[in-house]
């Protein structure tokens, strides 16, 4: 093994994973044919296989098991090392680290561009991720600082909410409840429901809105995609519940219309999250400095709730 290289364990960690090889290509901005050449070489240098393949799935043979715990322990000693040299850099010419849930994803590019256009050289990884990707990506210590809007409970992290995060019922304009008043939550929840995956931040923050019980609520499809979901809202196919920050620009094209509905917006919080004594670097401080002091009115600049009118000049 001593002629492996840190870049073939990358390699084989993602692979590995993922459980794929398309896939880590994709997460690595490799070729496929790439990355078979980076396990194949690392195999070599093994002296054992690291995959089988069954049907279509791959997986991970005893020794590829082995490895993988090995390959991780590397690789987070170097990502350490490179974390501890970027204490002395400062915020210029640091690199953020950061991952959001999807619901983020629809204004915080802006804050980044507004940060970075504050303090040049900075260099930026953003991933977008569901619930359980984000705490596994806390868990394995591969960000800095992670948005989301339900912190984890079993792990020791610091969580400070920096901007409200309004959540509402969203119909298509035809819908006969567009412009009711005061429509009870149990009406609402005989409608057909197209909704998040269970387990992501949007249907536990549903669960809330709903009192905590999804018993009497007409699920009538589970997608994963926000972007879908709204398309069914559009098309007629029933209501959902969302959060605001990702229905701006329909709300403002009259494509989606809001239902008033009691105890709605359900008014929660996003927050900045990370490990109690992750040793942030200055860049990544600088970072949730400006989240904590200035990121309310600029998400309320770019995804407005309720929305502004279009200035039509």
């Amino acid at each position: 093994m001593k002629n492996a290289t840190l870049r073939q364990l990358k390699v084989f960690e993602s692979v590995a994973r993922l459980a794929s090889f398309s896939r880590a290509a994709e997460e690595l901005h490799l070729t496929q044919p790439a990355v078979s050449t980076q396990i194949r070489k690392l195999e070599e240098h093994a002296g054992n296989p690291l995959f089988e393949q069954f049907g279509k799935k791959i997986y991970l043979t005893p020794a590829g098991t082995e490895l993988l715990e090995i390959s991780r322990a590397i690789i987070a000693q170097f990502e350490a090392a490179e974390h501890a040299m970027t204490q002395f850099q400062g915020v210029a010419g640091g690199k953020l680290n950061v991952g959001v849930i999807s619901a983020g994803d629809y204004f915080f590019p802006h804050l980044l561009v507004e940060f970075v256009r504050r303090h040049r050289d900075v260099s930026l990884n953003f991933t977008v991720h569901n619930r359980a990707e984000l705490l596994e990506q806390i868990a394995l210590n591969r960000t800095d600082l992670a948005i989301m809007v339900r912190p984890p409970t079993d792990m020791d992290t610091v969580n400070e909410a920096f901007a409200p995060h309004p959540y509402v019922i969203v119909a298509a304009p035809g819908h006969p409840l567009v412009g009711e008043r005061a429509i009870p939550r149990t009406r609402v929840a005989r409608e057909p429901f197209v909704v998040r995956e269970k387990g992501s931040d949007t249907w536990n923050s549903m669960q809330e809105g709903f009192g905590g019980d999804l018993a009497g609520l007409n699920v009538a499809m589970e997608i994963r995609s926000t972007e879908t979901i709204k398309q069914a809202v559009i098309a007629g196919m029933g209501v959902s519940f969302l959060s605001a920050h990702t229905i701006a620009k329909e709300l403002q094209a009259g494509s989606l219309a809001v239902l008033d509905v009691v105890g709605f917006p359900l008014m929660l919080h996003w927050y900045v999250v990370h490990r109690r004594h992750k040793r942030l670097a200055p860049v990544a401080q600088a970072f949730k400095d400006f989240l904590l002091a200035e990121s309310p009115a600029l998400i309320d600049r770019i995804v407005p709730f309720p929305p502004r009118p279009v200035d039509a000049r």
